[in-house]
C-alpha cells in the first residue's frame, strides 16, 4: 500500500522535478572545458540534501569532485543499492545549430530542452525524486540507498577508478543502477545487462621537420600514405580486426545470451533511414547485426589530420599524419593486452616507426541475465512503462566494469532517454512522460530489489 502512496506522490509532484531539473540544466558544467564543474557539484549536493539525502563532495588530488549522497534504511539496513550518475555534459558546439540557449532548460510541451536534459542531468532526477518520493511518504526508504555522482564521465571517466578503490568501504552495495537508459520509439525501456570497454589511442608519423611543396613528393615520403597503409593492416572490409591474437580471450555467448539477443526487435530499414545508410558493413542482417553491437569488438578510425584541408586548393606535402583509433572491447578482453598486442602488429608489418598514445582503456562489464537483480529491474519496467527491453550490453561504453569489479555488485543501465533526444547534438532534450514513468520505475526497483533474496 505505501509503494502506491510514493507512485501517487511522484504523479502529484512531477512540478517538482521539472523545476529541478531544469535548474540543474541552466547551470553549464562542461567537464571537457572544466567550465562549471566545481559549481554543479555544489548544486547537486544541494538538490540532495533538499531532497532528504544526505550528500557530501568528495575529492582527490585535484580530480573533478564526485558528490556523494546516502539514506539509511530503518527497516532493511542490510541491503544497499547504488545509483551512479554523473553531473558533466558534453560541449555545445556548434551552438549555432541550437534553436535556443543550450543551457536554457526551456519547457515546449512534453519536451524540456538543454545540454544535459537526458544525459544526465534528466536521469539523475529521477533516482532522487524516487528516494525523495518514498522519504515524503513514509519517513523511509525500503533498503540502503546511495548516490555515486562523478564529473567527468563525459571525458572517459579517467580517475572513477581511484575513487572507487579508495572510497570501497563507503561505495560497499549489493546492486548498481547504472547512470542512463535508453527508451525505443515504442517507449520501451532498454534494460542493458552491460557494457562494452573501449581503448582509445592515437597513431602518429611524421616524415620531416617542416610542410614542403608538393613537387617534392618524388624525393620526400609522405606520412599521410604512410599512415594509410598501415591503417589498412588494422581490420578487413567487413570490420573483422586483423592483429594477432585480438580475439584471443573473447568468450563465446552463451545460448541465454542468444535468446535474449534473438527477441531483442531490431528493425533494419527504420535504422538504415534514420542514419541515411543503404547497408550495413559486412552486408550483416537478423541476429549478425544484434550479435555485432552486443558483443563484436569494434575497430574505427575516430579522426584524420594531416596536411591542408582548407578552402579552395593547397598544393602541400605534410610533414606529420595523426590518426585517432577507437576500439570498442568485450568481456575478458583486458586493454592494456591489446595495446601490447597493436605495438606488436605495427612492429611486425614493418610499421615501428609509428607512434602510439593511449588516451584511455577500460574493460567491458556484464551481468548475468540469470541474476536476482535483473528480475528485479525487468518486473519494475514491466510495471512502469508496460512493457521493457533486454539487452545483454549496451553498444556504447562507460566505466561499468570497474564498479563490478572493485564493488563486486551487479551493474544495470535502465532509465528514461528517448534513444533519438539528441543526446551529444544540438537541441538535446528529455520526455516529461518518460521522466515520470523512469521515476517511478525507480520507486519500483527499490521495492523490489529490497524484498528479493
Amino acid at each position: 500500500m505505501s509503494t502506491k502512496k510514493v507512485l501517487q506522490h511522484v504523479d502529484k509532484n512531477m512540478n517538482v522535478l521539472v523545476k529541478d531539473l531544469r535548474i540543474l540544466i541552466q547551470q553549464p558544467s562542461v567537464s571537457a572545458k572544466n567550465q562549471g564543474i566545481k559549481k554543479c557539484a555544489n548544486l547537486v549536493r544541494s538538490t540532495l540534501k533538499k531532497s532528504g539525502i544526505n550528500a557530501e563532495i568528495l575529492t582527490m588530488k585535484g580530480y573533478p569532485p564526485i558528490v556523494y549522497g546516502e539514506v539509511k534504511s530503518k527497516k532493511n539496513p542490510n541491503k544497499t543499492l547504488l545509483f551512479y550518475n554523473h553531473y558533466d555534459v558534453q560541449p555545445v558546439e556548434p551552438i549555432e545549430l541550437w534553436d535556443e540557449d543550450p543551457f536554457s532548460g526551456k519547457i515546449k510541451g512534453n519536451r524540456i530542452y538543454g545540454r544535459g536534459s537526458s544525459d544526465d542531468k534528466g536521469e539523475l532526477i529521477t533516482r532522487i525524486r524516487a528516494v525523495a518520493s518514498f522519504l515524503k511518504v513514509t519517513g523511509d526508504v525500503p533498503c540502503n540507498v546511495k548516490f555515486v555522482i562523478e564529473g567527468e564521465e563525459e571525458t572517459g571517466s579517467a580517475h572513477i577508478e581511484e575513487y572507487l578503490k579508495k572510497y570501497r568501504r563507503k561505495f560497499s552495495c549489493d546492486g548498481v543502477i547504472w547512470e542512463f537508459g535508453h527508451v525505443d520509439s515504442k517507449n520501451r525501456p532498454i534494460i542493458d545487462l552491460g557494457m562494452k570497454g573501449l581503448l582509445y589511442v592515437e597513431l602518429s608519423l611524421r616524415e620531416s621537420k617542416m610542410d614542403s611543396h608538393s613537387s617534392l613528393a618524388v624525393l620526400i615520403k609522405n606520412p599521410a600514405w604512410r599512415l594509410v597503409e598501415a591503417l589498412k593492416t588494422l581490420r578487413d572490409s567487413s570490420g573483422k580486426i586483423l592483429i594477432k591474437d585480438w580475439y584471443k580471450e573473447v568468450l563465446q555467448l552463451d545460448k541465454s545470451d542468444i535468446e535474449i539477443l534473438k527477441s531483442f526487435p531490431f528493425d533494419e530499414k527504420e535504422f538504415k533511414k534514420e542514419y541515411g545508410i543503404g547497408g550495413f558493413l559486412g552486408n550483416k542482417t537478423g541476429l549478425e547485426i544484434k550479435k555485432s553491437l552486443a558483443a563484436e569488438p569494434t575497430c574505427n578510425i575516430a579522426g584524420m589530420v594531416s596536411g591542408y584541408y582548407g578552402e579552395g586548393a593547397k598544393t602541400v606535402l605534410p610533414a606529420e599524419a595523426r590518426a585517432k583509433i577507437d576500439f570498442r572491447l568485450v568481456p575478458n578482453m583486458n586493454p592494456t593486452k591489446q595495446v601490447m598486442r597493436l605495438k606488436w602488429h605495427l612492429k611486425t608489418k614493418g610499421f615501428a616507426d609509428i607512434k602510439i598514445k593511449v588516451y584511455h582503456g577500460e574493460a567491458a562489464a556484464r551481468t548475468n541475465p540469470k541474476h536476482p537483480f535483473v528480475s528485479d529491474v525487468t518486473a519494475a519496467a514491466r510495471k512502469s512503462f508496460g512493457k521493457y527491453l533486454l539487452s545483454i550490453s549496451s553498444a556504447g561504453t562507460g566505466p561499468m566494469h570497474a564498479f563490478t569489479h572493485i564493488l563486486k555488485a551487479p551493474a544495470i543501465a535502465v532509465g528514461s532517454t528517448y534513444v533519438f533526444s539528441s543526446i551529444h547534438s544540438p537541441n538535446e532534450f528529455t520526455r516529461i512522460d518518460l521522466l515520470k514513468k523512469a521515476t517511478k520505475c525507480m520507486c519500483l526497483i527499490l521495492d523490489n530489489f529490497a524484498r528479493s533474496n
